[in-house]
């Protein structure tokens, strides 16, 4: 049994006046891949980013509520925000890698965080593109431009150097939605093997998508969680008629 990484309790957001997430209260189970769905302006991507804090960096956001990673609240004085996204890291909807050389892409963390052993750079790299399923495709040219890759390419070099810090949880916001069928299945493939290891939250528009990877699925509408629950079940025998609807596609 799955123990829980993340609790969310009666969780509000503002910009300005827009009351954009509704007393959101949720359980995230560790090592397992939570994925949020709902119609577009729901709350889902607002709501990805308070696990970490990035919507700190928005102006005129306010919020209530908690947030707890471990049991302790994220959103209390004194948290390191370094450390906390370190420990919470974010893979965006576009591609973005930095304009460098592959490795340096994944290494940037590490020395930021004051790694400068030459030996244990390599060993990170190594081991992150390996895990983020990318090695074999990029292990001969590790010094070339990050820009040259595959937009697929680019999304798996993005959550490689997400991994290179050793975050416990993963934040995705609609990684394939810009990819190809076929990076798509790929990046797909390499969440089922990172659940293993990490916490993964997803936000997708693609029912299918988190039927094939999801293990819970929360639907968002308006900015309040609707219905959470194993996938399986969710898809299967939703309780509440807007979640039935929607995932049938009749509105959304």
């Amino acid at each position: 049994m799955n123990g829980i990484k993340i609790e969310t309790t009666d969780l509000n957001l503002y910009y300005g006046n827009h009351h954009a997430l509704k007393a959101v209260t949720m359980d995230i189970r560790a090592d397992a891949v939570t994925a949020l769905i709902g119609p577009s302006g729901c709350g889902k991507s607002t709501f990805l980013k308070a696990l970490n804090r990035m919507n700190d960096l928005t102006k005129g956001v306010r919020i209530t509520g908690r947030v707890r990673l471990d049991g302790v609240d994220i959103y209390a004085s004194g948290v390191d925000m370094t450390a906390l996204r370190r420990r919470v890291g974010m893979v965006f909807q576009q591609p973005n890698p930095f304009p460098m050389s592959i490795y340096d892409n994944i290494a940037y963390g590490p020395r930021i965080h004051g790694e400068k052993s030459r030996a244990r750079l390599d060993a990170v790299v190594e081991r992150s593109l390996r895990r983020a399923a990318i090695w074999e495709e990029t292990k001969d040219r590790l010094k070339k431009p990050a820009a040259g890759l595959s937009g697929g390419q680019q999304q798996r070099l993005c959550i490689a150097r997400a991994l290179a810090v050793e975050p416990e949880v993963l934040l995705m916001d609609e990684p394939t939605s810009a990819l190809d069928p076929a990076s798509t299945l790929k990046i797909e493939e390499l969440l089922l093997q990172l659940k293993r290891s990490y916490t993964v939250v997803i936000v997708t528009h693609n029912m299918q998508q988190a039927a094939r990877v999801a293990d819970d699925t929360a639907f968002f509408l308006a900015g309040e969680v609707i219905e959470k629950g194993r996938t399986k079940r969710l898809f299967s025998g939703a309780q509440d008629t807007r979640t039935r609807d929607y995932i049938a596609g009749r509105y959304g």
